[in-house]
């Protein structure tokens, strides 16, 4: 199944979805100091001032660069984060914006934005948790505080390069019959990997009670109920002596330094979907040592680590790993066929 990763190379693989990390958390471009008064009073606008979605868009990006938010949850600026505030006010799918964006507001739908921009710069909260969504590759996810905001380059590495086509990393996703998602949160990569493996079934394991309570919604909700299993555990712990064909993860990889300047954003999703360790490899090394006795002989391995590609290459040289690339990482994701391991 799996194609042999022999060098440590990078293929692209682009997407419209916008996408981000934590590690990455990119504050307003007026940077470090926050105005406490542009939290705290926010200006009056009149009626008519503001009148179409635009006119919206263009408001939100001053307040959030006037008070400093943090973008590290789904989207990578402003305005991506301002037309998803909005558009989930509008009821409205990220696709549809560009048709609607020159509609006038009511003054219902108005205050309704007004409300939540300033309930996203005052609470300091992931835009995601305050409309209980996501999107992932343009599908959505309900996600609260007891999960991870998803973000992963992995959704966009399934489409780019386990298709089948001349970057792909398998000679086809019909062949896929068994998925694990390891660390899967909300569940929203062992979902994808449903879509993207049609004759897959999906092995899904997280070590949080509350993460998979939430998997559990969005599985029901996809109606992938036959599909996706969902395990609570450690790792492979739940797993026995199961194999699979293509095993994902995006486990937590922040280092100390790095847990200790998350920003506040950061700080509302669970501490644990985050922790690392010390040098952020210690739930990485576990993945690796342990991997190949669940992989079958042509599997592989489809892992994130954010930038710890450096530690990682130090630590295990003799392994010939893949770093890919999406629209918005460089080498943060690695793979490996099983005969590597």
């Amino acid at each position: 199944m799996a194609k042999k990763a022999t060098a440590k190379t990078k293929k692209a693989g682009k997407s419209k979805a916008p996408t981000a990390r934590s590690a990455k958390a990119k504050p307003a471009r007026r940077g470090a100091a926050l105005s406490k008064a542009a939290a705290a009073k926010p200006p009056k606008v009149a009626p008519g001032e503001l009148v179409t979605l635009l006119d919206f868009v263009r408001y939100a990006v001053s307040r959030f660069a006037e008070a400093g938010v943090v973008f590290a949850h789904g989207t990578t600026d402003p305005i991506a984060e301002a037309v998803f505030l909005i558009g989930e006010t509008l009821h409205l799918h990220p696709d549809q914006f560009e048709m609607f964006a020159s509609a006038r507001v009511t003054a219902r739908e108005a205050a309704a934005i007004l409300g939540l921009i300033e309930r996203r710069i005052a609470a300091r909260l992931p835009a995601a948790y305050l409309v209980n969504k996501i999107y992932m590759r343009g599908v959505p996810f309900y996600v609260d505080e007891r999960v991870i905001v998803p973000r992963s380059y992995i959704g966009e590495l399934l489409d780019s390069h386990f298709d089948g086509g001349d970057s792909s990393l398998i000679d086809t996703p019909e062949a896929v019959e068994r998925v694990l998602d390891l660390c899967t949160g909300s569940g929203c990569l062992a979902i994808l990997a449903a879509y993207a493996f049609p004759n897959a079934t999906v092995d899904a394991v997280d070590l949080s009670k509350d993460a998979l309570a939430v998997a559990t919604r969005n599985v029901a909700e996809h109606r992938l109920d036959d599909r996706v299993s969902l395990y609570q555990g450690d790792l492979f712990g739940p797993l026995g002596e199961e194999r699979y064909d293509l095993i994902i993860s995006n486990p937590p990889y922040v280092d100390a330094d790095g847990m200790a300047s998350l920003p506040a954003e950061c700080r509302a999703e669970p501490a644990m979907a985050f922790d690392g360790g010390d040098d952020g490899l210690s739930i990485i090394r576990r993945i690796l040592a342990e991997a190949k006795d669940h992989l079958t002989p042509d599997g592989g391995l489809l892992c994130e680590v954010g930038r710890c590609r450096p530690q990682i290459e130090d630590e295990f040289p003799q392994l010939p790993l893949l770093w890919l690339d999406s629209e918005d990482s460089e080498a943060e994701v690695f793979w490996i066929a099983a005969a590597d391991l």
